[in-house]
């Protein structure tokens, strides 16, 4: 993980400031569409422009520094809507860019060579994101419209019509671990992987994973520790409200 400055993050802070201190936020301010440049504009004004709450931006920028930051206020339905929305964008970023990424890596990796290890890490890859892209498409495609559903009857009140059988804790169920098959390549590539002639390619390899399990990492921390339990709140109001 990327070592910041003890640093304590106020929405009167520089936005630029806080990224110049922790690169990574780069891929944070991605997730929620908020492109650069950032001029000298605060966190305040930036989450203002783009109707984002700012302590939304602050817990999940602290989660980015390793810190498990408390949020001042209780985050309510009004911030799902941009809670679901950054992990969206989380979701075409693994599809669309990271994962592809290593593949193409690891190929180059063992290019022009019919070593056994080149199939054995393919095949532990394809394995691993076959997994990853139905993990994927379950929350795409089941969990966040459900989550929809629940904020359009609270915030509209309207004649939303919610599946009978499907709550949150189905969601926990599903929820696997993905970042535990991560680590297995990790140390497949540093500790058992044979010796070649593309150590740079390793290189840029490790990097991208590093960097896929640091973002996975935030991302499961604020499924588990944010977006669950303010899903459980939404289902206990409507169902004290029939």
């Amino acid at each position: 993980m990327y070592q910041t400055a003890n640093l304590y993050l106020s929405p009167d802070m520089k936005m630029a400031e806080v990224v110049l201190n922790n690169p990574y936020l780069m891929l944070l301010l991605e997730h929620f569409g908020i492109s650069a440049p950032l001029q000298e504009k605060t966190i305040r004004e930036i989450c203002d422009e783009h109707k984002l709450h700012p302590e939304v931006f602050l817990t999940f920028a602290n989660l980015y520094n390793g810190v498990d930051y408390k949020p001042a206020e209780r985050f309510t339905y009004r911030e799902v809507r941009s809670i679901i929305n950054y992990l969206s964008n989380s979701h075409s970023y693994y599809l669309g860019e990271i994962y592809p990424a290593i593949l193409k890596l690891i190929q180059q990796m063992f290019k022009d060579k019919s070593q056994p290890e080149l199939e054995m890490v393919e095949k532990f890859f394809n394995n691993y994101f076959n997994e990853v892209r139905e993990h994927l498409d379950y929350e795409n495609e089941t969990v966040f419209p459900y989550i929809t559903k629940l904020y359009q009857k609270i915030a509209e009140r309207g004649n939303v019509r919610l599946p009978e059988t499907y709550s949150v804790a189905d969601y926990q169920e599903h929820h696997d671990d993905i970042e535990e098959k991560l680590t297995d390549l990790t140390n497949l590539l540093v500790k058992y992987l044979p010796n070649n002639e593309e150590q740079q390619v390793r290189r840029k390899l490790l990097f991208t994973l590093f960097e896929l399990d640091y973002d996975l990492t935030v991302h499961s921390k604020i499924e588990d520790q944010i977006l669950i339990p303010l899903v459980q709140q939404m289902e206990n109001y409507l169902s004290r409200n029939k």
